[in-house]
């Protein structure tokens, strides 16, 4: 089974591919907690293994470096994913094709001007327009007698085209503009929602209402990243075809580093008081000690002024199945929330069996006030939970803090501790 570390930065689409394929198969499959877009992929020692710079970017567990989210998804992907025979994984790879030819850079021309990542031509957007137009129509009618793009089940083809199409989904195809497409609404809906991709993107939510542009959010977002610089030539020539095709590659270049810019002391605990309980000490306590010492670790260095608890517990537990899906839900929304961990802490635990089953944890964060609202990068999935503030006082949060860090006990309904996940 594949195993090793993926470089990206959060919620690179083209990364979720090899993210949902991992899920499917079990691959284990980590992302780097330390990457820097624009830093980290500069550097001496990434670029030794991964020349371009480019993410995502993979390293197996044995060394071997792989570039290309469909080359790195398929590695990392099983049988079922990568088709079952060679017509199927032709096929697989047709649309891996498809995806990246006839989507992407349409996706690309039309929501990227509206999100301030490249400049606005309202030519281009119009064409752009009718290129999704014209590759929705293909997928509608492939899709017309079909569950899925290649043979029965989902495979590799599905994650890539229907991860290509997110932008579109959650931008600018609102109800009225994805009517006339039925059929790929309904498979689209169909991939995005199983449980290994919602581990993955969280609960994704449809356009309600077409992006507007605003002239202004461009200036914004150059402000917070230096776009490539292109040579000025003296004098413009006429270009050829091949040239046109070459422009989106260079204009893409420049979009990741938008997406992966942040403005500086983007993190809103950086403004709030550190106080004197240091989160990091703390964790590294909890990791190496048993949870005899840990726990009385916590409350003798938890400061209350600066600090607060939260129970966090899962409203839709009747929709839990198997297990080690449940345990994917949590696992997915901490890596989504991979830019809290400086200042916070949870465990969070699953209780009960397969089809009976809950979710809750105790989280710990900087400041007094949900941490969630705080930022839009941290709204993915806290809606899905329940939030209750707890009172450091009480006996009752002192019995729960040592449940939940120790992993022991039942849920309200009497369901026993089943598995747990650390977020530090």
């Amino acid at each position: 089974m594949a195993s090793g570390t993926l470089y990206t930065y959060p919620e690179n689409f083209r990364a979720y591919k090899a993210l949902i394929a991992a899920q499917y198969s079990g691959a284990q499959v980590k992302i780097a907690d330390d990457f820097v877009f624009g830093d980290t992929n500069k550097s001496k020692a990434f670029l030794k293994k991964f020349p371009l710079g480019k993410v995502p970017a993979f390293e197996s567990k044995d060394g071997k470096c792989l570039t290309e989210s469909n080359a790195i998804a398929y590695y990392v992907a099983n049988e079922q994913l990568r088709g079952k025979t060679d017509l199927e994984r032709a096929e697989v790879i047709q649309w891996f094709g498809f995806a990246d030819s006839e989507i992407l850079p349409a996706s690309c021309a039309w929501v990227f001007p509206l999100l301030g990542i490249m400049p606005f031509n309202k030519q281009a957007v119009e064409n752009a327009k009718e290129d999704v137009k014209k590759a929705l129509n293909a997928l509608n009618t492939h899709l017309l007698t079909k569950t899925f793009l290649v043979g029965e089940r989902l495979t590799l083809a599905d994650i890539s085209v229907a991860t290509t199409l997110l932008n579109l989904y959650q931008y600018v195809l609102e109800p009225s503009l994805r009517k006339p497409y039925q059929n790929v609404n309904r498979w689209f809906q169909t991939v995005i929602y199983q449980p290994e991709s919602i581990a993955v993107i969280g609960a994704f939510k449809l356009a309600d209402k077409t992006l507007e542009y605003d002239p202004k959010k461009f200036a914004e977002v150059q402000g917070k990243v230096a776009a490539p610089k292109k040579e000025k030539k003296e004098e413009k020539k006429k270009e050829s075809k091949k040239e046109k095709e070459a422009e989106p590659a260079e204009e893409l270049d420049a979009a990741d580093a938008a997406l992966a810019a942040e403005p500086k002391s983007s993190n809103p605990f950086d403004s709030m008081p550190k106080g004197t309980f240091d989160m990091e000490d703390f964790k590294r306590f909890y990791s190496n000690e048993d949870e005899s010492k840990s726990v009385p670790y916590f409350w003798e260095k938890f400061d209350p002024q600066n600090y607060s608890i939260w129970l966090g517990e899962y409203k839709y537990n009747d929709e839990l199945t198997k297990v080690f899906m449940s345990c994917n839900l949590i696992s997915g929304m901490f890596q989504r929330l991979d830019k809290m961990r400086k200042a916070a802490f949870a465990s969070s635990c699953l209780f009960g069996t397969d089809n009976d089953s809950t979710i809750s944890g105790i989280w710990v964060w900087r400041g007094q006030d949900l941490a969630f609202s705080l930022s839009p990068d941290w709204q993915v999935d806290y809606e899905s939970y329940n939030w209750t503030k707890l009172d450091p006082t009480e006996p009752e949060t002192k019995d729960l803090v040592k449940q939940y860090f120790s992993w022991t006990g039942t849920d309200k309904q009497g369901r026993k501790f089943n598995q747990g996940k650390v977020f530090k």
